[in-house]
């Protein structure tokens, strides 16, 4: 009988477990070629287990680095989330949003974005409120170019950005247990403030886009700058308008685009010009009394001082201005610089008690979406007596804060208005400052000028919904 042998070192069926990798094969004096052909059979097997086992295993591993990249991915989505949400944010407040009403724009009727003639873009309600009834055209209400209305077209690009971020617009906040939201996020809300809303006046058509208010001293009347023909409306205490003037067009007693506005005690009306650059000064009747020019490169805050002075912050040249006038001559006396190297100042206001002064400044971004405002006051002898910027007041709220509007109350607290989260906040007096209490946390859209009446009561020009509103305290500060 032939019989047969493995050139290769094996065992016997009964240690076929451990046979080695098979190799060629030759004839040999095995005992029994059934017993050869079992042993080879079983470490055929045991070879299909292992190689199985170890797909078994490589597919195992491979399913672990899976879940691994799956939780690295889903943690670098929860890093992004907030940068995410911000530029939203970003965009629907730069471009998705109405200038005129600040709607957000959407595919409803009246909220479909509609390209003007001259490339601005409104939303539909706007501009079928624009429309003169008896020539069907409307005049833009950013460059005042005339166009019909039958002219204006479907904006399609931001149509289609809208149904882009859709899905990211619908999409609730995250709400899981734990979840925290980043400090600069505006979803965060304040406490309930201490003031309510008794009241408003204006509106759009009455108002549109108005940028500043003053309180006169004498009359309790209500002076606003805004972007209508008559540029400069008076309002009594009821909120009836009882005059307008200052018409716009280019000459110097007219006004071209008004930012700040101060009334005098004897009712003389201040106004800063961006289109000429430069200070006009009324009477209550609507008569130019003086216009200073020449001296500024972007005047815009303007308050009177306890000594019946002006006060000018100038955003372009980053200075401070004072100026003395006879405004029953209509003559300018004296015009001084105290400070200079401030940030683009912007809104200023001066208290009644310590002539204490408040400037806030737009301070330039160092990347995108990183702008901020400062808000800095000193003495009535210019001595700096604090400062805060958007940071360091965000180490105290939680959110970004931008300072559009600042006032003093009757007890000398610094009040702020801020158009992140539409809300009043109290910053306490200078020599305590900054100490913070939000006084209005809702119903305001896009606050940006603040007075108080003698009652205390607090009147806030919100250019949102181009009305001014009062509020009274619920409680005291």
């Amino acid at each position: 009988m032939t019989h047969w042998r493995c050139s290769a070192t094996h065992q016997r069926a009964a240690d076929s477990s451990k046979c080695g990798p098979a190799g060629s094969w030759a004839a040999s004096d095995v005992a029994d070629p059934v017993t050869f052909q079992r042993s080879v059979s079983d470490c055929v097997g045991t070879t299909s287990r292992r190689l199985a086992q170890g797909g078994r295993d490589r597919e195992r591993r491979g399913e672990g680095r899976k879940a691994l990249l799956s939780l690295s991915m889903s943690a670098e989505a929860s890093e992004r989330e907030p940068a995410l949400r911000t530029l939203v944010r970003e965009a629907e407040i730069s471009l998705l949003e109405c200038k005129v009403c600040f709607e957000k724009f959407s595919h409803e009727k009246d909220r479909r974005p509609r390209n003007l003639t001259c490339g601005h873009v409104i939303c539909l309600g706007c501009v079928t409120a624009l429309v003169q009834a008896r020539t069907r055209t409307l005049e833009c209400p950013f460059c005042r170019k005339t166009g019909k209305s039958s002219e204006t077209s479907d904006c399609l690009p931001l149509l289609q950005f809208l149904e882009l971020l859709g899905p990211v617009l619908r999409a609730p906040p995250s709400s899981e247990a734990g979840a925290t939201r980043a400090p600069e996020d505006p979803a965060v809300k304040w406490v309930p403030g201490v003031l309510i809303c008794s009241h408003s006046f204006g509106g759009w058509g009455t108002l549109i886009n108005p940028t500043a208010m003053a309180l006169c001293p004498r009359s309790e009347r209500v002076v606003i700058v805004h972007d209508g023909r008559k540029r400069v409306k008076v309002f009594d205490s009821d909120g009836i308008c009882v005059h307008q003037f200052g018409e716009k067009g280019e000459a110097a007693q007219e006004v071209r685009y008004p930012l700040g506005v101060t009334v005098t005690s004897d009712g003389h009306v201040v106004i800063t010009d961006a289109g000429d650059r430069s200070v006009k000064i009324f009477d209550l009747s609507g008569q130019n009394k003086l216009v200073i020019g020449n001296r500024f490169s972007l005047p815009w805050g303007v308050q009177t001082t306890p000594q019946k002075e002006i006060m000018v912050s100038d955003a372009g040249a980053g200075s401070l201005h004072l100026l003395v006038v006879d405004f029953q001559k209509g003559e300018l006396r004296r015009a001084e610089r105290l400070l200079a190297h401030l940030c683009n100042p912007r809104a200023l206001a001066v208290s009644r008690i310590t002539g204490a002064i408040a400037v806030t400044e737009h301070l330039l971004a160092q990347r995108p979406c990183s702008a901020s405002t400062r808000v800095k006051v000193f003495s009535a002898g210019l001595q700096l007596l604090g400062q805060v910027d958007t940071f360091g007041l965000s180490l105290f709220i939680p959110s970004k804060i931008e300072a559009t509007a600042v006032t003093f109350d009757h007890q000398g607290n610094i009040i702020v208005a801020d158009t992140t989260t539409q809300a009043i906040v109290c910053l306490g007096k200078p020599e305590e400052f900054p100490v913070l209490k939000p006084i209005i946390t809702q119903g305001l859209s896009y606050p940006v000028a603040l007075t108080y009446t003698e009652d205390n009561s607090l009147l806030v020009l919100d250019s949102g919904v181009h009305a001014v509103k009062v509020y009274k305290a619920g409680c005291s500060l």
